[in-house]
């Protein structure tokens, strides 16, 4: 994830604060601090470890709760001396029992599709992991022909719950179609945020990438 050898532990003491950010919809969770063994262990372990600088030892976040924070990448600012943490919750961050340490506590604390990211990474692991009798890796197995075909069906369907389905049946083809869009992307190593890419890139009227 992250060369711990590039961060500057000297300019804090010895300490780097850690913004904890949820991966999935970006809402910043808490802030902590990790020494070099703090975030060896966050890495190691794959849940957040912070240094505790009033009881001077390491804590792992909801070791006693059992409200952890499950890792999904560790990064570090420009300088070397901040880092990002960005983790998946189990259960509310706060120790007032709220999702966020921050704001009034209102869930989901930050815009976004945060299901679709969610989404994304069940693919990849069914990509990863092909389990038997999931309709993923039957899809896969099928090869990119099929998905492709699956990708057109459910776009027909769209467009009939468009013009003649009702509300619900729109949202319920529209979810088909962008499972099917996404495990297409997936599979040729793309993904949303490639989408997103796109089309902030209409949106600034830049050239296409080449």
């Amino acid at each position: 994830m992250i060369d711990i050898a590039k961060l500057d532990f000297d300019k804090g003491g010895g300490l780097l604060p850690a913004i904890v950010q949820h991966a999935d919809n970006r809402a910043v969770l808490m802030l902590g601090y990790m020494n070099r063994e703090a975030l060896e262990e966050t890495l190691r372990r794959g849940r957040v470890v912070f240094f505790s600088r009033s009881r001077n030892t390491l804590w792992e976040k909801g070791e006693t709760s059992g409200n952890t924070l499950a890792v999904r990448d560790v990064s570090g600012d420009c300088d070397g001396d901040t880092l990002l943490v960005e983790a998946v919750p189990t259960g509310p961050t706060c120790h007032r029992e709220t999702p966020t340490c921050f704001g009034d506590g209102a869930w989901p604390p930050a815009p976004g599709f945060a299901f679709l990211a969610r989404l994304q990474r069940v693919i990849e692991d069914r990509i990863a992991q092909r389990p038997e009798g999931s309709y993923t890796s039957k899809l896969l197995a099928a090869g990119p022909r099929r998905m492709a075909q699956k990708v057109g069906e459910e776009g027909v369907e769209v467009a009939l719950a468009a013009t003649t389905g009702s509300d619900a049946e729109l949202v319920s083809e529209s979810a088909d179609l962008l499972y099917h869009l996404t495990l297409t992307l997936k599979a040729r190593g793309l993904g949303l945020e490639d989408v997103e890419r796109e089309l902030e890139r209409r949106h600034a009227g830049a050239p296409a990438a080449r």
